[in-house]
């Protein structure tokens, strides 16, 4: 037997036979073809099911029609219902915040630095009174006449909507409209006045909004709250106080009556706007109340007899308006940072209303006296402590003609008065003292060489003397001595705010003040050397007692110029005053120190200076720039701030100044006039009023002249006589 013949396995050109496998492409399209048949099969079976389903619900004939009406009817109701979540996103939108409508501004009580209310600004807003403690015919006179079924409702009166719909289709103008106090409120807290149908839709979501949120009593007590009454007053506690001159709690029937008919149209119905009107608007309210049921007709007789009379707004009550003006300002400025959430707020103020009048007095008169001879028509002064707070501002010579504040803006050169600057820097750098030496001479920076006031010059002479006589040459030698640019950080560290270019002429007060920053500077002088800067509020409270600023004077406080400096400077500035520009600044028996200050062309005049006691800055000048007549700061300026310092040392202490020999013995005058004597709180004694004072201050110089002629000759000259006034 033949063996099988081997077969090599290397062999290259051998081919193993392979078993044939079937395709697994055919099995899937097997699976698709039979699942797609199933899936037809089930499909028919089951609409064949649904079909039997829906064979029990059909229905013929004038059934068919309520069907087909009803499926309508959830159709467009849907329809509907998108339509009306869209137009409430905004309202969604509103009450997300959390937050209700601002008013227009703060409504602010100022008061004097005793607690006396001085004046208002702002809104007059009152959220203090409790519904409960409010009358009770205001709340059923508001409910008569603005909501009858308002604690009937969900916050839409849909019945008080159809009557109003139909009233107006009539022609009637009757007196309740279609929207609830809550609706009302609504628009209140969170939307605008336009009258648009997107707006109502909006105004309807938030009524529901705040009847969810809110209890009934709580959305009435909103409303009397927030309601605009007319007159800048919102809420009924401020519209009573201001028309009335009543605490809400206190107001009569008819009044009641008036306050509330002014919901509907508070500037229309306003009663100093047109009273008749007003009193037509509130007899319909009583009537309103009788149909209600809440009273009868007896109930409201006397009330339609005796109509509410409102209080007379057109007098002038004195107040500081100037002040009052920065002081409103500043207040915001405070309250806006302390993001506190109501808009009513108590101010406790610096202002002292004494001497605010003095202060009025000594500016008012001079300008008439003598403001024609010098063709000079306004003036500014500003008076604070030596601490820096503000006593007294006048930021013209008649608030009613003109609420400009001159006082407070910053576009004024001080001329001479700006040269404190320049000494203070010299003797802090240079380390010179007033009795020093130095060459009164012509100087010239470039091609500008400025001249003294007489245009001569004086040799060698000591710095206070320069002072004294204001020497231009010598207040320029000086800038060249420690360089303008430290002049000008010294100004702006001791008080001055404003920005200016610093050029060659800044020795000689080429800058841009205000008079409130020069009465800051100088006081930096009058507190030992600290930083002094005017401020006008003590205390700022909410009407809920929430203190949201409180200014605490005694903190310590940046030093700006050294004692020494300080006691060299007052020394100067006393010699300013006794034997210099500012003589007619001189006060017997008072430490005066200052310094004048006039700009070229005579367009300002200045004079700043203090005492133990006060600080005062004052400005004559003209509104339009015009030149005036060579009024220096020496005049017309020295002279009303003698005048005040004069009524202000009435009857007071006469403290010392820093650095300045100065002991005044004192012998007093008493008044004994009590009409004379102004009204004080038990913290300052009594004093006079300005024209008593000014009687009193000549009746002390003509003491002082008869008691210096009785003196030895020798003597006259060194002692000083001090004469304290007393207005008991």
């Amino acid at each position: 037997m033949t063996p099988p013949a081997r077969i090599d396995v290397q062999d290259p050109f051998y081919t193993k036979e392979k078993r044939v496998k079937k395709s697994s492409m055919l099995a899937a399209d097997a699976w698709l073809d039979s699942s797609l048949y199933d899936m037809g099969q089930s499909a028919g079976r089951g609409w064949t099911k649904f079909q039997d389903i829906m064979s029990i619900f059909r229905v013929r004939g004038i059934l068919r029609l309520f069907v087909e009406l009803l499926s309508d009817a959830f159709t467009f109701g849907a329809i509907g219902a998108v339509l009306m979540t869209a137009l409430a996103l905004p309202a969604f939108d509103a009450t997300a915040t959390g937050e209700f409508n601002k008013a227009e501004d703060y409504s602010v009580v100022f008061q004097d630095r005793y607690g006396n209310e001085i004046g208002r600004r702002g809104i007059r807003s009152d959220d203090s009174v409790a519904l409960a403690d409010m009358p009770d015919y205001l709340v059923k006179a508001t409910l008569a006449t603005e909501d009858r079924r308002f604690y009937d409702h969900f916050g839409i009166d849909v019945v008080g909507t159809l009557r109003a719909i139909a009233s107006n289709a009539s022609g009637d103008s009757g007196t309740q409209g279609g929207s609830s106090i809550t609706q009302q409120l609504a628009k209140n807290l969170f939307l605008s006045s336009e009258r648009t149908i997107e707006r109502k839709v909006i105004e309807a979501f938030l009524a529901v909004w705040l009847e969810w949120h809110y209890s009934k009593d709580q959305i009435l007590k909103l409303y009397f709250d927030h309601a605009y009454m007319g007159g800048g007053n919102f809420g009924v506690v401020a519209a009573s106080d201001f028309y009335f001159g009543k605490k809400v709690q206190d107001i009569s029937l008819a009044e009641a009556a008036m306050l509330s008919g002014l919901f509907k149209a508070p500037t229309k119905y306003a009663p100093h706007v047109d009273l008749a009107a007003s009193r037509a608007r509130a007899n319909l309210v009583l009537t309103n109340m009788v149909a209600a049921g809440f009273l009868t007709e007896g109930q409201v007789t006397a009330a339609r007899r005796h109509p509410a009379t409102p209080v007379d707004r057109t007098a002038d009550i004195n107040s500081p308006n100037y002040f009052l003006d920065w002081a409103f300002e500043e207040a915001k400025t405070v309250i806006e940072a302390s993001h506190h959430t109501s808009n009513n707020f108590v101010v406790r103020t610096t202002i002292d209303t004494t001497l605010q009048k003095y202060a009025e007095d000594a500016v008012t008169s001079t300008v008439r006296d003598s403001g024609a001879q010098y063709d000079v028509e306004q003036a500014a002064m500003v008076v604070t402590d030596t601490k820096g707070a503000v006593r007294a501002m006048v930021g013209g010579v008649d608030y009613g003609k003109s609420q400009f504040n001159r006082a407070i803006v910053s576009n004024r050169q001080p001329g001479s008065s700006y040269k404190i600057f320049v000494y203070a820097e010299a003797l802090e750098q240079l380390g010179l003292t007033p009795q020093d030496l130095i060459t009164d001479r012509p100087v010239c920076i470039g091609d500008w060489c400025p001249q003294n006031y007489g245009r001569n010059y004086k040799g060698s002479i000591t710095l206070a003397s320069a002072l004294a006589q204001s020497l231009n040459t010598v207040a320029v030698t000086l800038s060249i001595k420690t360089g303008r640019d430290s002049i000008a950080a010294l100004s702006h560290r001791m008080g001055l705010r404003a920005d200016y270019p610093i050029t060659r002429s800044l020795a000689l007060g080429v800058a841009s003040v205000s008079v409130l920053d020069m009465a800051s500077s100088y006081a930096v002088l009058a507190d030992e050397g600290y930083k002094t800067p005017a401020y006008g509020i003590n205390r700022i409270a909410s009407l809920t007692g929430d203190v949201i600023f409180e200014a605490h004077p005694d903190d310590p406080r940046e030093r700006i110029l050294s004692e020494t400096t300080v006691k060299g400077m007052n020394q100067m500035l006393r010699g300013v005053v006794t034997g210099g520009t500012g003589t007619k600044a001189k006060i017997e028996g008072v430490p005066t120190v200052g310094k004048s200050g006039t700009t070229s062309s005579y367009r300002d005049a200045w004079f700043c200076g203090f005492t133990g006691n006060y600080v005062a800055a004052v400005w004559f000048g003209n509104d339009d720039y015009h030149p005036t007549r060579t009024l220096t700061g020496g005049n017309l300026p020295a002279v009303a701030w003698q005048k005040f310092m004069a009524y202000a040392h009435t009857n007071i202490e006469i403290k010392p100044v820093f650095g300045v020999d100065f002991v005044p013995e004192q012998v007093v005058i008493a008044a004994t006039d009590p009409s004379q004597v102004e009204d004080a709180p038990a913290e300052r004694p009594p004093t006079l009023k300005p024209a008593a004072a000014r009687k009193l201050v000549d009746v002390a110089d003509l003491l002082r002249t008869t008691l210096r002629a009785t003196m030895p000759v020798t003597d006259r000259a060194s002692t000083p006589i001090s004469v304290e006034t007393s207005g008991l």
